[in-house]
């Protein structure tokens, strides 16, 4: 029989193997009923950070979120002109295919897109060298002089101000959104801001009153 992955990897196959036992065969059903299609009430925009996978931290069922994860959890503004709008085009789809109820833009401590982002480290370097990175992140232009001149640009108080201005960031640019802009107001859709702290594993949401993150309990 063919080895599927290399040695290195063969925790891959038995973590397969696990979820077959343990997470198949108990809700075959569930897994049945998805075969008609989805129907997920909330999307979840996260960060593609290996540490911080949302339906771990939510504990979900399959079928329960739409997630679209990148660099930084960032949601670029609407707009029309050509390229690839991969994130654009997830949240037509979950907002007007799918009509999610909830978007929660999840950012999280320790993110390397925003302490990039805060330090401008990869200023000037070239695409496939850290060049589309920090094109991404420079979604982030706009807050980061104000993080700076409050935190500095290193250090953990200035990351985390940077990691939770980047949630407010993306909040604001989903609101560009004709869709989701109609929808918000008519009360058929609900945007939250969350964060989760890796150091000591606790969500915070986002009070968009106060513009504090405040634990949950």
């Amino acid at each position: 029989m063919t080895r599927p992955f290399s040695p290195e990897l063969d925790h891959l196959v038995e973590g397969y193997r696990r979820f077959r036992q343990n997470g198949w065969n108990p809700r075959v059903e569930r897994w049945h009923q998805l075969r008609e299609g989805q129907e997920p009430p909330v999307m979840v925009i996260a960060c593609s950070d290996s540490r911080v996978d949302p339906a771990q931290i939510f504990d979900t069922d399959p079928g329960e979120m739409f997630v679209v994860r990148n660099v930084a959890a960032l949601v670029p503004p609407f707009e029309t002109s050509p390229g690839y709008h991969g994130v654009s085009a997830a949240l037509e789809f979950a907002v007007q295919v799918l009509k999610v109820r909830k978007i929660v833009v999840l950012g999280h401590g320790m993110c390397g897109g925003c302490r990039a982002a805060l330090t401008q480290e990869l200023e000037g370097t070239e695409p496939g060298e850290g060049g589309f990175i920090n094109d991404w992140i420079g979604l982030l232009s706009g807050v980061r002089e104000d993080v700076a001149h409050k935190h500095g640009t290193t250090g953990r108080p200035a990351e985390r101000a940077m990691e939770q201005a980047g949630v407010k960031v993306s909040l604001a640019n989903l609101r560009t959104f004709p869709c989701v802009r109609r929808k918000e107001a008519s009360g058929e859709l609900r945007l939250r801001g969350a964060f989760f702290a890796i150091s000591d594993g606790i969500l915070h949401v986002l009070d968009e009153d106060s513009g504090e993150f405040l634990e949950v309990q």
